[in-house]
Order: structure tokens, then C-alpha cells, then sequence
């Protein structure tokens, strides 16, 4: 995970700050991986104190004198952890010069807890830093937003998101074939893949996602039923997308070395059948408004109900103009 963390843009704006010896007082870690965005927090934070394996060990231990993470694993930030660490900015650093505050998911901090920081955000002790870390930026208070620099980790592509799955599961049985589609579900999102191999929940969210781009309208309502109730709603859309677009690839000749599901190559070529070109890259418009509507709580199985509608009826109205 750090391998992967260190190729970003955000990792490396805060390298080249570091290299340039002049640290904003507070930053948002923005990273979509509830998973691992407590080990993200703490890649970032090695970045404000001098290398050493003793320092990154203890780091990694939450145990490093200068460096404090709150709230404890596995809980939300509080009223009363902001006073702690209101108190604790007023000691001296014990080994440095720097003393770093870092907080886990943020965007899950109640508003009071979120004002309560405010002023020691805007204003720090000397020697002060903070890093927030957050899943999302939508239930951050704008007061918060406006007092740190954002450090956005975009989502992972997903030839790195195979590559790792190998290095990290390959002696555990697992097959190329099964990184590929545990890549290909989890939208960028290497928690996501890591989780999804572990269970084995991607083997259903494949087969469920082909389903739907097979679909027919009288099998429609049954195939809602069935997909509607899924824990993955922002994997399953994003492997309705990359299903599409494989699919216009082999629908527009391209080589097959351009396909990221080349092991189901059979599969997305009857989506290829099925579908007129325009139809596919229709699709890639919808699926993009349904992400969307899923984000601000659309009723799901309406939601997929109302996307196949639309792509089955288009496809129709582009296949009648070619008669």
C-alpha cells in the first residue's frame, strides 16, 4: 500500500513541500479507503520529521512521542478528543522541532467536534501541524476546508491495483484471473479490491454486473431484485463502466492488449453483440449520473432500474435508425 501512496501527486506535494522546508500548518488527506486511511495517515506523517527506521517503526505504531493520532482505532472524533489535543499543543515537541496532530476519517467528526478545532486550525502553536484524513470531503464543515490544503488521492489505476493484489496475494491460491476482477470491481479503490478478494464477494459482483448489461426488459425486475440489495453500490457501478467500455473496444476492433478483462473476453463480446456503438458510450454517460445520485442517497434498486431502462431504450432508438 505505501508503494502505492508514494507514486500519487499528493504524496509527492508534500514531499516537495518537505524539500522545500515550508509546511502549511494543516492538511486534509483525501482518500476514498476507509480501509486503509489510518495506514495512508501515517505514510503521509513520516514526511514531517527526519527519516530514521526507529521513527517510521513508532510511527506505524501510533507510539512516536511528537506524532499523535486520535481518535483511537475504530472510533469518532470527539469534542473531547479536540480539547486533548488543545491541551497537548501547548507542550514542547519532545525530539524535534515539530509536534503533528493527525485525525482519522474526519467526515465522520459531529460538527461541534469539527468547531472546536477551528481556531487551533487557523492558528496553531508554534512547531504545530495537523493532518486530517478524510473518505470524503461532503460532511467536512467549509470553516474546516477553508483553514487546510487538500491533498487528494485520486483513485488507483487499475493495472496498479492488479499489480499489487499479485505481490501481496499471489503464494495465498489466488490466480491472475481473480486480481484482474477483484481490480476491475473496485473502482480505484485498493481497499475495496483487498476486501473484495479476501471474501470472495467479487465472484457474485461480476457475474451480477454481466447480468445487467445482458439484461432484457421483461428480466429486468428480477435481476433488481437481486442486485438491488448489494453492499458494493459504488463498486458494481464502476464495473458497469469498465464492462461498457471493453465492450466498445471489441465493438470498434481495437487489439485485444487494450482490454482490461481479457479473461472475459467471450463474456464482452455479447455485450458487444448486444449493443450499438453509440449505445456503449451512452451507457458511460448514465453510469456517470447514476454514480452520482447513488453519492446524495438515490434509492439504489430504483436507480439501476431507471439506468438499464434508459440504455435498453437507447440502444433500441440507435438500432431502429440503422434500418
Amino acid at each position: 500500500m505505501q508503494t502505492l501512496l508514494k507514486t500519487t501527486r499528493a504524496y509527492r506535494l508534500l514531499q516537495a513541500e518537505k524539500q522545500n522546508e515550508r509546511f502549511s500548518h494543516a492538511y486534509l488527506l483525501l482518500f476514498d479507503d476507509a480501509r486503509n486511511l489510518r495506514s495512508a495517515l501515517k505514510t503521509f506523517s513520516k514526511l514531517f520529521f527526519t527519516p530514521s527506521k526507529r521513527t517510521e517503526t513508532l510511527i506505524d505504531e501510533e507510539a512516536f512521542s511528537d506524532c499523535l493520532f486520535f481518535p483511537q482505532a475504530e472510533k469518532k472524533f470527539t469534542v473531547e478528543d479536540a480539547e486533548k489535543i488543545a491541551e497537548e499543543s501547548l507542550l514542547k515537541p519532545v525530539e524535534g522541532d515539530k509536534k503533528l496532530f493527525v485525525i482519522g476519517d474526519f467526515a465522520e467528526a459531529t460538527a461541534p467536534a469539527q468547531n472546536k478545532l477551528l481556531k487551533l486550525l487557523e492558528e496553531p502553536p508554534k512547531g504545530v501541524f495537523f493532518l486530517l484524513g478524510a473518505t470524503s470531503v461532503f460532511s467536512v464543515l467549509s470553516t474546516v476546508l477553508s483553514r487546510v490544503e487538500k491533498l487528494e488521492v485520486l483513485p488507483f489505476p487499475l493495472t496498479q491495483i492488479c499489480e499489487t493484489l499479485s505481490k501481496n496475494y499471489a503464494e495465498k491460491g489466488f490466480t491472475k484471473t481473480d486480481f484482474e476482477l477483484c481490480a476491475a470491481a473496485s473502482g480505484g479503490c485498493f481497499g475495496s479490491a483487498e476486501t473484495m478478494l479476501i471474501s470472495g464477494d467479487y465472484k457474485k459482483l461480476v457475474s451480477d454486473a454481466f447480468a445487467f448489461c445482458l439484461t432484457t426488459g421483461k428480466m429486468l425486475p428480477a435481476l433488481v431484485k437481486n442486485v438491488g440489495e448489494i453492499k458494493n453500490k459504488k463498486e458494481f457501478l464502476s464495473l458497469l463502466r469498465l464492462l461498457f467500455r471493453d465492450a466498445l473496444l471489441l465493438k470498434t476492433g481495437k487489439k485485444e492488449e487494450f482490454l482490461f478483462l481479457k479473461s472475459e473476453k467471450e463474456k464482452l463480446a455479447k455485450i458487444a453483440e448486444k449493443y450499438e456503438t453509440a449505445t456503449l458510450l451512452f451507457a458511460q454517460e448514465e453510469i456517470t449520473k447514476a454514480e452520482r445520485q447513488i453519492f446524495f442517497n438515490a434509492v439504489f434498486p430504483q436507480c439501476l432500474e431507471i439506468l438499464a431502462a434508459k440504455i435498453l431504450t437507447k440502444n433500441e432508438e440507435n438500432a431502429n435508425r440503422k434500418v
